[in-house]
């Protein structure tokens, strides 16, 4: 073929089929931040017509991403890019900011409610209380950036802590508002972990299909001398961290419900 002349045209055998197409434009979207882990992508619709093809097209486009881990299918609500797991160490001593801000997050808190009842029996047993005295219950989500990873509830005794409640109302860290109502340090006694099925009210909060998987952590914390001063539940979504079991980051500061602050 003579230099100045044109390359052939693709023929249909070599042409690039089109939803491999739509694919890779999504995905280059998607690693340049126009859609951000945990954002929901355009309906089919939508990219129906934005691209000019039919629905299936656009379905085996986005069946493609889903096999390659790009995004989430969720039934009745869309397509969602996929969040990139958190690394999140759970040790004696543990702290949530300090760990998602070494993950390279942004760490944050959404308390839901905060409020002082009492003690039922397995309450009482896990804080070394009597049945019926009084609890502080803190409850809320664990946030990097703008997206939850996991719902807490956390169970406080509240007569050795006075001042923990205004405390906790006023400052983002527990492990200050512990200070405040005099623990200076405290370390996990022990923790429990399980896995379960999200029910409703808790995928709505994590963003999640009922049903999906959620870990499930409880742990005890005491202050040196032994006390109990907390007992917490902390349920992770399940695709949103990686939870690390016995490493000790920060061997000079105290643990608390790993989610709490």
């Amino acid at each position: 073929m003579p230099a100045s002349a044109s390359p052939p045209p693709p023929t249909a055998a070599t042409r690039t089929p089109l939803w491999k197409s739509i694919t890779a434009t999504l995905e280059a979207e998607i690693a340049e931040g126009h859609y951000r882990p945990g954002d929901k992508l355009p309906t089919e619709a939508a990219l129906s017509l934005r691209f000019g093809v039919n629905r299936h097209t656009v379905r085996r486009a986005l069946a493609d991403l889903a096999a390659r881990g790009q995004v989430l299918s969720r039934r009745g609500a869309g397509v969602f890019v996929r969040h990139i797991p958190t690394e999140y160490p759970l040790g004696r001593r543990v702290r949530f900011h300090r760990a998602i801000e070494a993950s390279g997050g942004l760490p944050g808190r959404r308390v839901l409610r905060l409020e002082t009842r009492a003690a039922t029996a397995d309450e009482a047993r896990h804080l070394a209380l009597t049945p019926g005295e009084a609890v502080l219950v803190c409850e809320g989500l664990s946030l990097v950036g703008a997206v939850p990873i996991a719902h807490f509830h956390s169970l406080f005794p509240a007569a050795r802590l006075p001042g923990l409640a205004a405390a906790l109302a006023e400052v983002a860290s527990v492990t200050e508002a512990l200070r405040r109502a005099g623990v200076a340090d405290y370390t996990r006694r022990q923790t429990r972990l399980s896995a379960e099925p999200a029910d409703a009210t808790l995928a709505l909060h994590l963003g999640l299909r009922e049903g999906d998987p959620v870990l499930k952590s409880e742990g005890l914390n005491c202050d040196p001398q032994g006390q109990p001063v907390e007992f917490g539940t902390t349920r992770f979504a399940g695709d949103r961290v990686v939870v690390t079991v016995g490493s000790d980051p920060d061997p000079g500061q105290g643990v608390k419900n790993p989610l709490m602050a």
